[in-house]
């Protein structure tokens, strides 16, 4: 038996980058070999067991052979005599194909390092054309690696994939996984560019074109560390408002962020036009994105809309106006007026709403206007 660092831990520290999970493969051994060394298996579709003591992934090696559509169409091999070639020819990237011995010593019969070196995206065999969900790890890591490019043909093997219908196999979730990874990382931009190159964004995003404009805004939401809600938001405000449910429920959007993108299209007019608004349109447009109960919701629905804006113009009283005015509505103590009013229920939210509109005229008053 004989045990490798494989994939992102080589390549990170290869890059001088920390490293944070440890994967492994296991060349000669069996299933049972594993289990009576104390590992716990935990993998469905191959041998994948869990160290003892720290927990980590060790794979058995294997080999694949491709039997239907999409990235699920697979039939895996483990056996005793799969080498660490045959698991590493396997690998979406020649940079994800090295191995490290326990000596230390590394394998990368696919000139990995020298592509590490070169900042180059390079698939190492035809495999890689056999799993669509690859086109999207290489976006992602593109946006991770943002100094690399992707060797033509690779590209020009993703949009071959594209065009076999590859990608149309491709599940809601494992999209969405890997857009949200992507979004999260330095330069989302990149991830969104490389898509659109190889065809796979009309795909996955029919609803989102993608221009110059965008592509600052989303590295703008990436630069100021905003969440994953925000930064999917940012990217919705280049969809028709119309669109943006659809497509969140085509690819299972979560609802925080799907919220949020409605909320952000639909009110941009609102916020953009906000210092020219009257006390009654502020206070309705506070109770409309229900500022009162979800405050962080409304600060990360104008961090969004801030971005896009000032992608152009980095000027946004905006911001620090509309978060005044919601702090006065707030500051109506709604339950006193509630029960002050409580022989007469029905005026009770009359009577609410009328009291913050008169904090925030009060507050518009006190405030000078940016």
């Amino acid at each position: 038996m004989k045990i490798y660092t494989v994939g992102g831990a080589v390549r990170d520290q290869l890059l001088g980058l920390p490293v944070k999970d440890h994967d492994h493969v296991v060349v000669g051994a069996t299933p049972e070999d594993m289990l009576r060394q104390g590992f716990r298996p935990v993998g469905k579709d191959f041998p994948v067991f869990l160290h003892p003591k720290t927990q980590e992934e060790y794979a058995l090696a294997r080999t694949e052979r491709k039997t239907a559509p999409g990235y699920r169409g697979f039939v895996f091999h483990t056996a005793p005599d799969v080498t660490l070639e045959d698991d590493l020819v396997r690998r979406d990237l020649t940079i994800n194909a090295i191995a490290q011995a326990e000596d230390g010593t590394l394998t990368d019969p696919f000139g990995g390092i020298d592509d590490i070196q070169n900042k180059v995206f390079r698939h190492v065999s035809d495999a890689f054309g056999e799993d669509p969900v690859r086109i999207l790890r290489l976006a992602r890591f593109a946006a991770r690696f943002d100094t690399f490019t992707v060797a033509p043909a690779t590209m020009e093997l993703m949009r071959r994939m594209v065009g076999d219908g590859e990608v149309d196999a491709l599940v809601a979730e494992r999209v969405w996984q890997e857009v949200a990874k992507g979004l999260m990382e330095a330069r989302p931009s990149r991830m969104l560019t490389v898509l659109h190159e190889c065809g796979a964004l009309a795909r996955i995003l029919p609803e989102l074109a993608t221009n110059d404009h965008l592509l600052r805004v989303i590295d703008r939401a990436a630069g100021a560390g905003h969440a994953l809600c925000v930064r999917f938001a940012v990217l919705m405000l280049a969809v028709p408002l119309e669109q943006i449910n659809a497509l969140s429920e085509r690819l299972r959007v979560p609802n925080d962020c799907r919220e949020l993108a409605v909320m952000a299209a639909r009110e941009q007019a609102a916020v953009a036009g906000a210092l020219a608004l009257s006390a009654e349109e502020l206070v309705r447009l506070c109770e409309r994105c229900d500022g009162l109960r979800k405050p962080q919701r409304f600060v990360q629905m104008l961090d969004a809309i801030a971005c896009d804006v000032q992608a152009q113009n980095p000027a946004f009283p905006q911001s620090a106006w509309l978060q005044a005015m919601l702090a006065a509505v707030r500051g109506v103590d709604a339950g006193a007026l509630a029960q002050a009013c409580a022989h007469e229920p029905k005026r009770i939210p009359e009577l609410i709403h009328a009291a913050r509109v008169e904090a925030v005229t009060n507050a518009i008053s006190g405030t000078e206007l940016p």
